[in-house]
């Protein structure tokens, strides 16, 4: 109600009434379509926030995440692999990579991946998780398959087991692996995320979606606006890798010296696959610092995978293309016994 004395723009006296019928007349200019619209956007923002903190209650710390193989599970019982998911992948991606490569996998071990916590990056707490996965199942053959950066994770991983455990890994496959930080294409977003991180600054996980639209709008370098939107959008998924997680995987990758793992990983064979148009990773650079630094461990650096789409670091996408790839990797080295794939492990 308007106080005694109130006057218009005009310089009118305002009357009580007919400031009620115009604030009335406005309301029926509001469309309704609109409120709703807006207030189911609510709704699911708010149902979206709640889901998300409960996903990321349940994924506190790391995790083996089993992928289910009858065929693997009965017949190579003491052996596994380990799959090092890539950055901001999810657990439920490393665990749709690993179906995807099933058929080339699980001729010589069983199913696993590695569900990092969303509390952040610990190499101390994955050796944990996988040691105490190895003991449970009674496993004496570990492979290790590194997704892009967990190629780093997976090194350094099974240095730790061997120095810590004296449980030696028998192959490490590093897909697109970045060997340090000079190998990533795009160094700009290291510059703003791992600074902040550093200096003690946490972005929280309902956040997550305006802290990727504003590092990738500001380091768009080659992104169209639809990849920006894209990439965003997947980030408010509840399942995605917590804000967290993403800023101790950047300063990971920043800080990684692979170095310091060379000649730390016993009798490990090493191969490295990958996409001369990879435009994530610096395909040759890469490929060339690891079969340096791991010589006495690399058993083959130049299989490719071509036709694949994107190209780093897709198995997911490219099965076809990767499972040849893998299958011509194990035969040549970890041949299996004649008279067929149905063998028991001794």
């Amino acid at each position: 109600m308007p106080y005694e004395g109130e006057v218009s723009p005009q310089g009118r006296p305002v009357v009580p009434g007919a400031r009620l019928l115009a604030e009335g007349a406005a309301l029926k200019q509001f469309s309704r379509r609109g409120f709703l619209a807006g207030t189911g956007a609510a709704g699911l923002l708010a149902a979206d926030m709640l889901l998300t903190r409960e996903v990321q209650a349940q994924r506190r710390t790391d995790r083996i995440l089993t992928v289910a193989d009858d065929f693997a599970d009965t017949y190579y019982p003491d052996a596994s692999w380990f799959l090092f998911p890539g950055y901001k992948t999810s657990w439920e991606e490393s665990q749709w990579i690993l179906n995807s490569l099933r058929g080339a996998l699980n001729k010589r071990a069983r199913l696993a991946a590695v569900g990092y916590s969303n509390q952040g990056l610990d190499i101390d707490d994955i050796v944990i998780a996988v040691i105490e996965h190895v003991r449970a199942q009674k496993l004496t053959k570990l492979f290790f398959y590194g997704h892009s950066f967990g190629g780093m994770v997976a090194t350094q991983v099974a240095a730790r087991l061997l120095e810590i455990h004296g449980v030696e890994v028998q192959f490490i496959v590093l897909d697109s692996s970045p060997y340090s930080k000079h190998d990533v294409l795009d160094q700009s977003w290291f510059d703003g995320v791992v600074f902040l991180y550093e200096r003690g600054f946490r972005f929280p996980s309902t956040l997550r979606g305006g802290y990727e639209l504003g590092e990738r709008v500001i380091h768009k370098d080659e992104r169209s606006w639809r990849q920006i939107l894209d990439q965003t959008l997947e980030q408010l998924s509840p399942i995605a890798p917590s804000s967290l997680l993403i800023q101790s995987e950047s300063a990971y990758i920043y800080y990684f010296d692979g170095s310091r793992f060379a000649g730390k990983l016993g009798g490990a064979k090493m191969a490295y696959i990958g996409n001369p148009r990879d435009r994530t990773v610096r395909y040759q650079t890469a490929v060339e610092a690891w079969a340096v630094a791991f010589k006495a461990n690399m058993v083959s650096s130049s299989l490719h995978t071509e036709g694949a789409r994107p190209a780093h670091a897709s198995p997911g996408w490219n099965p076809n293309v990767y499972r040849p790839v893998l299958e011509q990797l194990l035969d040549e080295h970890f041949p299996l016994p004649r008279g067929g794939s149905r063998v028991t492990v001794f």
